[in-house]
């Protein structure tokens, strides 16, 4: 009988039960299920048994249920973030000059990018072209008392680069919005000056949100940029493998 066995092995057994009926399932058969459940020893065993520990996640983790469910759904929340898809996903698209143009690394006076697994990126042109997502954090799964109470970190990260031949302008802005799109927080980059002379290397920018208060259900992500030289066609900033994501 399930009852008599020890604690400890019906933990183990319980921690195979994926995390979603462990909460709406397990937790309502009976009293002990439900500690076992809202305990920290199960939540910890299916965090090693997946990888999610370390030494890191063990001194920060202070609730291992939220852990694992952030980690379990960690990932990119920006949608083409490389331009394998055009500008799909892209909204609020400002074509300054030409426009904005997909790429393929390393591109002309160009460094091939940091990672193998990108292959393209957006280039801007001699006037302003920027371009933004929005994302709806409920829609991705991160619910409301999660966010109003947990407030996981909002990594938000991008990568630009210049052509070796020509200077050109960067910005990011992000901004963490309400339901009714109010901004509750915001990061704002100061426009960044690529010389001419430059060496066309990658440089990733990030910012971190936490502790940014109740009523978050929005990330609006917006970048862009333009050359200085105000050549026709596309010499102005680079841009490549956005991301937002929640970290526990």
């Amino acid at each position: 009988r399930m009852e008599s066995l020890p604690e400890a092995v019906l933990i183990r057994i319980l921690a195979s039960i994926p995390a979603v009926e462990l909460v709406l399932v397990c937790r309502l058969v009976c009293c002990q299920w439900k500690n076992l459940v809202d305990g920290a020893a199960l939540w910890i065993l299916k965090c090693q048994k997946e990888g999610f520990t370390g030494a890191e996640s063990e001194e920060n983790a202070e609730n291992w249920q939220t852990f694992y469910f952030l980690s379990k759904k960690r990932k990119n929340l920006i949608k083409n973030p490389c331009g394998e898809e055009d500008l799909e996903h892209w909204g609020e698209v400002e074509n300054g000059g030409d426009g904005w143009k997909i790429e393929e690394l390393p591109g002309d006076f160009g460094k091939e990018f940091p990672s193998e697994e990108v292959h393209k990126y957006f280039v801007t042109s001699y006037e302003w072209c920027r371009k933004a997502q929005v994302i709806d954090l409920r829609a991705e799964g991160y619910w409301e008392e999660l966010m109003d109470t947990t407030q996981p970190k909002i990594v938000v990260k991008d990568w630009y680069a210049g052509r070796r031949d020509a200077g050109c302008l960067y910005e990011l802005c992000v901004r963490l919005l309400s339901e009714n799109e109010d901004v509750l927080a915001e990061y704002k980059s100061e426009t960044i000056t690529i010389p001419e002379d430059n060496d066309g290397s990658w440089t990733e920018i990030s910012h971190t949100f936490s502790n940014y208060g109740p009523g978050v259900r929005l990330v609006r992500f917006e970048h862009g940029g333009q050359d200085t030289l105000f050549w026709k066609g596309w010499y102005g900033v680079r841009v490549t493998s956005s991301s937002v994501s929640l970290e526990p």
